[in-house]
């Protein structure tokens, strides 16, 4: 696992290239939207846009494509930017099969949906937008768990395991069902989870367990439930954190809970994670496309704050930007 972390510190530090035709070369890309009220004024051809980009993919990253098209919709109003939720893995088979604009992702495009691509003759460019924390949560009303260590979580998720209460996670724990929450396996979340806790032995799926590709409903789930437990982005949790309790997770340095500081300086290890939007390169040549493009990424940075996750340095954007060139 601490392979998986030095790995994501090294890309939130060099980038990540995307599988489709890119230029290279840093640019000096605004990165606050405050800051850059007239760079963000629109031309009069860039008013005149109009058409539909339609957007698809992970729960986790939907939050931060819709603020951006919402804001982009003030300047370009005749530009329709629908964004769903189908899952990471569910917007990448749209986006393969060039349905639609934009794929949103909480994790890399696996080998096997980037040849799918290819053979469709899809040409793309990713780009890092944020980061996030995952978060385990349980519900308000539980009074024992003051922190998990990435070993018990292994124990209760894990396939094939025989956990059925707490007490057989942690002796000082009550005997008592746990009740499991789960995204679903089209979900970048799921997959997240199942590598850095799981070691990719998948996650167990029996009746203690429930999943949804809705994180709003593992949200309901957990907070309904005394003795459930369920894991989703950290936006999320500060959407709910009124009727949901956050677990620090012991990765081997002890407890630690997901933070601004934390997930950015990556001590909130294993489960500090970028998160991607992937443009389709044919699709760039539309005018509304570029300019939204353009759009989310000058503008992201301000925006993830405000819902819930975590900028990325300047210049990391500054080298985003230059992609989309």
């Amino acid at each position: 696992m601490s392979t998986m972390v030095a790995a994501l510190v090294f890309a939130a530090a060099c980038g990540n290239n995307g599988g489709g035709n890119e230029t290279g070369g840093a640019s000096n890309a605004p990165t606050n939207a405050a800051t850059n009220e007239a760079s963000n004024a629109p031309t009069e051809e860039a008013a005149k846009l109009s058409g539909e980009i339609k957007v698809d993919g992970s729960s986790t990253v939907f939050p931060l494509t819709e603020a951006a098209a919402e804001e982009f919709n003030k300047l370009h109003p005749d530009v329709r930017v629908p964004v769903g939720v189908s899952g990471t893995g569910g917007g990448f088979k749209q986006f393969c099969a060039g349905e639609i604009a934009i794929a949103d992702a909480s994790r890399p495009i696996k080998e096997e949906e980037a040849a799918a691509c290819k053979e469709a003759g899809i040409e793309y460019t990713e780009l890092s937008v944020a980061f996030d924390g995952l978060s385990v949560v349980v519900s308000k009303e539980n009074d024992f768990i003051d922190h998990l260590t990435v070993e018990e979580l292994n124990k209760i998720f894990v396939t094939g395991s025989t956990v059925a209460t707490w007490k057989d996670v942690r002796d000082s724990f009550p005997a008592e069902p746990i009740v499991m929450f789960s995204p679903g396996a089209d979900s970048g979340t799921y997959d997240y989870f199942n590598e850095a806790i799981l070691d990719k032995a998948g996650i167990r799926n029996d009746k203690a367990i429930s999943f949804s590709e809705d994180d709003n409903a593992l949200v309901q789930g957990v907070s309904g439930s005394k003795y459930g437990i369920g894991y989703f982005g950290f936006a999320y949790f500060e959407e709910n954190q009124d009727k949901l309790k956050l677990v620090p997770i012991d990765g081997g340095t002890g407890p630690i809970a997901p933070s601004n500081e934390t997930i950015k300086d990556g001590t909130y290890a294993p489960l500090s994670r970028p998160l991607y939007i992937y443009l389709n390169n044919k699709e760039l040549e539309r005018p509304e496309v570029k300019e939204f493009a353009n759009f989310y990424i000058e503008n992201i940075g301000s925006l993830a704050g405000e819902v819930g996750y975590v900028a990325l340095p300047d210049e990391k954007y500054a080298e985003e930007a230059a992609k989309i060139q």
